[in-house]
């Protein structure tokens, strides 16, 4: 358990493909993933999580798209995913929001990197370390200086929030869009 900082932007086609190619040479290359999200309903940032490799429910403190959160993660086999469906929906936690997304993920020194292609939503690329909390302000600032290396500009909250508000509200005609 610890501190979530990241910073994140929007990113063109062209960013996305040449952000691969710069990774792809100049990082570990962690894997690629294919995963669903539901974001549930309820007074909590709580979601669940299927990917290639396993499920999972995990929590998040603070609003969405805040620089820094403390995260809780519990991790279970990949094929429990209808069963936390089902838990989570008779317990009166449903899905508001369901995200499908492709990532890839490297470790570029000391920084995580995912570059997210999410149907309906766009290409996102984030930079983030877990940190304990009396280091969070200074990781953001070390993530700006990161970000700004690859000349990436950071992508306002606001636009995130304004992305995010419009996802929530039409994911799912959003996501059978081609």
């Amino acid at each position: 358990m610890g501190i979530e900082v990241e910073v994140r932007a929007f990113l063109t086609d062209k960013q996305y493909k040449d952000l691969t190619e710069f990774f792809n040479e100049n990082a570990e290359f962690l894997g690629e993933d294919e995963q669903e999200t539901h974001y549930l309903s309820g007074g909590k940032d709580l979601r669940i999580q299927k990917n290639n490799k396993y499920s999972k429910i995990w929590m998040k403190s603070g609003k969405i798209h805040d620089n820094h959160r403390e995260e809780l993660e519990i991790r279970t086999d990949k094929n429990n995913f209808s069963l936390l469906e089902k838990l989570f929906s008779e317990m009166g936690h449903n899905a508001e929001i369901k995200w499908f997304r492709k990532r890839k993920e490297y470790k570029w020194g000391d920084v995580t990197v995912c570059l997210d292609d999410t149907r309906g939503y766009g290409k996102i690329m984030e930079l983030e370390k877990i940190v304990d909390s009396n280091e969070k302000e200074k990781t953001y600032d070390y993530l700006k200086t990161k970000l700004s290396e690859l000349k990436i500009p950071l992508t306002p909250k606001e636009k995130f929030d304004s992305a995010y508000s419009n996802y929530k509200e039409n994911w799912k005609t959003l996501i059978n869009k081609k």
